[in-house]
């Protein structure tokens, strides 16, 4: 007789205790599948000081293969789920596609950011609930102050020394707390040509700092950020966001090159396409964790909505304290439905929360017990210590570093501002340019067609008038990024385009040379035997068609076959999301046509301190952020 096969989605706090738990209950009785983008389990609480520079990155990670030894582990994200085929469609991290099969599903695929219908905000803002974006905050925020430092115009030292946070929950107030000191430090070694001083702002229309938690929590918080000269507005929002500052609701404009979103997060979507009962975007589940009737599917973490027995009527808060302890319960119920124990209902007792704010400071309740102050800050790392699955001297070794030496302020580069865009089903893993999909045969870019929000797909957009080809460079470069050097055909006229304005070939040398991909300095040929590509006028047109055949000058001629494909789809690979495709409809691995590493088109513009890449705008001019 075959193993029951247990399949988990989604690694995080519910995810990862469920398979953990599972792994020591089952003892080999069950085949336990865990399938998740990343292969690491992170620990989100220690996140904001990864982004202050207290903490390595490694060290709030516990790798899932080493941590858990009888499960297997499946790098991908799903698609759709099967229920009445008791099967789960995901797509790998390089596009191809898999399928499983299951006699028990355990839905924990967390949540993502919560978006609000602010104009600009998506555009403008970065969240922070996966690790490239606490990456990618350290690195701007280094670089915003060391640009200041640079500055000689006041008005442009102010708004690059100005930190905007939104949303004042236990996120928010975190990253500002922390945020405050990392800035504070750069200054003091590195003073400001104008005199001026880094400001952070933290933002949020509840009442006081920390509204979900104790009210002696929020005073102490609140009275940590003003110490530390945190502009604390309560009761005020953001009404517009641009490049170069925000619209506060009071009416205010402040000019900034940073804005954080941490206004909270939303169940994943995934679980929308089940047409299951619903409350607030989370899959109903019994006090046992079990959708009522489907008893071979059960759901915890954030995505399960979990009848809170200690108070009637109501559910159990999207918290990472919640979520741990739905995964043992859950764990323990599937083994009970194979035969394996007894069944338990959930039921928790608030023990209590902690705030680290950075230093010395924190704030905490343990057991109810307000705290604040050095003991506040000692138990609070205490229960981080404890709470951690792994990691524990390596973390507390960078604490004991951080107390007697000063940080590290560089920034490494490494994670671009296009590629952690807010509206992401998967915020945990950084966005890869270009990435191949092909839709129902036909060949389609990684991230929809041109124009679509998020895109990563070259401009599809007419030439200007006069004929010039459109320029994606803030200069009026064009991007080159095709296999073997042919520039790239993104016009509908069929026009090649050219990196200079007065129509001269690319150059990729100093040196003014055109680049060559051949060992004798050939120009690069699209088909073997084919003609090399001019670019000079009145030259020969590229052959790119088969049989050696120039490309035709149509108007309308398009520059792929692919098929465009809906509008939404999230194009990175990683966590679980809500399928968007219709049943059947299949993705293979094979490579997209043209898929170009360029960044979406409405992402900001690279920085004075990173290479120019092919990035495009829309606007026409050069902007900061990551190429």
């Amino acid at each position: 007789m075959s193993r029951p096969r247990i399949v988990i989605v989604g690694a995080g706090f519910a995810g990862y205790r469920t398979a953990r738990t599972l792994s020591r209950l089952t003892r080999h009785q069950a085949d336990i599948t865990l399938l998740n983008p990343t292969d690491y389990f992170l620990y989100l609480p220690l996140l904001p000081q990864v982004a202050a520079g207290i903490l390595e990155p490694r060290r709030v990670t516990v790798s899932l293969s080493g941590s858990l030894p009888r499960v297997r582990l499946v790098l991908g994200e799903a698609d759709g789920i099967d229920l009445d085929a008791h099967t789960v469609r995901y797509t790998g991290p390089e596009g191809g596609e898999g399928t499983l099969p299951f006699d028990r599903l355990v839905l924990a695929a967390g949540s993502v950011n919560k978006l609000l219908p602010i104009p600009g905000v998506a555009e403008h803002a970065h969240g922070f609930r996966g690790l490239p974006e606490a990456l990618y905050l350290r690195d701007h925020v280094t670089r915003q102050v060391e640009l200041a430092a640079a500055a000689l115009d006041r008005e442009e030292c102010a708004a690059r020394c100005t930190f905007v946070v939104v949303g004042a929950g236990y996120t928010g107030t975190e990253v500002a707390a922390h945020g405050a000191m990392y800035t504070d430090a750069q200054v003091r070694r590195h003073p400001m040509r104008t005199g001026m001083r880094p400001r952070w702002m933290l933002l949020d229309v509840a009442p006081r700092v920390l509204p979900e938690m104790d009210e002696r929590l929020s005073v102490t918080a609140d009275r940590v950020l003003r110490q530390r000269g945190v502009d604390v507005r309560m009761g005020t929002s953001v009404k517009e966001a641009t490049h170069d500052g925000v619209v506060l609701t009071d009416g205010t404009t402040v000019g900034t090159r940073t804005l954080v979103w941490c206004v909270g997060v939303r169940p994943d979507p995934l679980v929308e396409s089940l047409g299951l009962p619903m409350e607030s975007g989370r899959l109903l589940v019994d006090p046992h964790l079990q959708v009522p009737g489907r008893p071979e599917l059960f759901a915890c973490g954030d995505v399960a909505a979990v009848p809170d027995l200690t108070r009637p009527g109501e559910f159990t808060p999207m918290t990472a304290q919640h979520a741990w302890r739905h995964g043992k319960v859950c764990a323990q119920n599937v083994a009970a439905s194979l035969g394996i124990g007894e069944r338990r209902p959930y039921r928790h007792r608030d023990l209590g929360f902690v705030v680290d704010l950075g230093g010395a400071k924190a704030a905490a309740n343990p057991l109810g017990l307000p705290m604040s102050g050095p003991a506040a800050g000692a138990v609070t790392r205490g229960y981080h210590l404890a709470a951690m699955p792994g990691n524990r001297v390596r973390v507390a070794a960078d604490w004991v570093l951080d107390a007697v030496l000063p940080r590290q302020a560089v920034q490494l580069g490494l994670v671009r501002s296009w590629s952690v865009p807010l509206e992401s089903a998967s915020p945990e893993v950084a966005r890869v340019p270009g990435r191949p999909e092909q839709r129902d045969g036909d060949a389609v870019p990684a991230g929809g067609p041109a124009g679509a929000p998020g895109g990563d797909t070259p401009d599809q957009r007419p030439d200007p008038p006069g004929g010039e080809p459109a320029k994606q460079q803030p200069g009026g470069e064009a991007a080159k990024k095709q296999p073997g050097g042919e520039p790239a055909k993104q016009q509908p006229g069929g026009e090649s385009a050219k990196n200079q304005s007065g129509g001269e070939p690319a150059r990729n040398q100093p040196g003014g040379e055109p680049a060559k991909n051949q060992p004798g300095g050939e120009p690069a040929k699209q088909q073997p035997g084919g003609e090399p590509a001019r670019q000079q006028p009145g030259g020969e047109p590229a052959k790119n068609q088969p049989g050696g055949e120039p490309a035709k000058n149509q108007p309308h001629a398009p520059r792929a076959t692919g098929k465009p494909r809906p509008p939404g789809k999230s194009d990175r690979p990683g966590k679980a999301r809500k399928p968007t495709r219709a049943a059947g409809a299949s993705r293979s691995a094979g490579p997209g046509a043209d898929p170009g590493p360029e960044p979406p088109e409405n992402q900001p513009a690279p920085g004075p301190d990173i290479a120019p890449g092919p990035v495009k705008r829309t606007d026409g001019r050069t902007a900061e952020g990551d190429s």
